[in-house]
């Protein structure tokens, strides 16, 4: 399963069936509607990375456990470009451009508490109206073009070479408002994806 041939909707109906759960029961456990798991699983539609993270947390696992689950994951200190861990590069963004996020992964983040992201915003792309919110500290530093951050009540666009730092338990949203992309790099810890 690697590119565009990953199939979300098979592969979130796989796990949900090997759980042992109704589509009912896993939207009940993740605080969505039971249409979304039915469109989902059968792929009339792609959730946004926010969504897909909510069901993935009624089945306790991780996004990158969900796309990569035999990866084999490199032990480091030292890791190629090619050795990064894709999580999220067929995850359809809901940004006004309908633009990607592309997310990869430096080493185990689960063995070392820290998530490290190589992050790619699209034009238009976006986490979600949904906002994130989850028990982490994360930071990051934006690379290049700009970054559309909401904290709680706080929204600010960030250019290159400007950085964020905050408690993940506040409602927080990402979005590339521009029209070139934007990359970021970003640490959490715990790991969240």
């Amino acid at each position: 399963m690697t590119g565009d041939d990953f199939d979300v909707g098979t592969r979130l109906r796989t796990m949900r069936v090997a759980a042992k759960l109704s589509q009912r029961q896993l939207a009940s456990l993740a605080g969505v509607p039971h249409a979304q798991i039915s469109n989902i699983e059968t792929n009339r539609n792609s959730p946004s990375i926010s969504t897909l993270r909510k069901i993935l947390s009624g089945l306790d696992v991780s996004m990158a456990d969900f796309f990569e689950p035999d990866r084999g994951t490199q032990p480091g200190p030292f890791f190629g470009a090619n050795e990064l861990v894709d999580l999220t590069s067929r995850i359809a963004a809901q940004g006004i451009g309908g633009g990607r996020i592309y997310l990869r992964q430096v080493g185990d983040a689960a063995a070392h508490n820290l998530q490290i992201l190589h992050e790619v915003y699209d034009p238009g792309a976006d986490t979600g109206e949904m906002l994130l919110q989850h028990v982490s500290s994360e930071g990051g530093y934006v690379v290049e073009g700009e970054l559309e951050l909401t904290v709680g009540d706080e929204v600010r666009v960030l250019t290159a070479g400007e950085a964020y730092l905050f408690d993940s338990r506040t409602p927080h949203r990402f979005r590339n408002p521009s029209s070139a992309r934007t990359i970021v790099i970003s640490a959490c810890t715990p790991p969240y994806l």
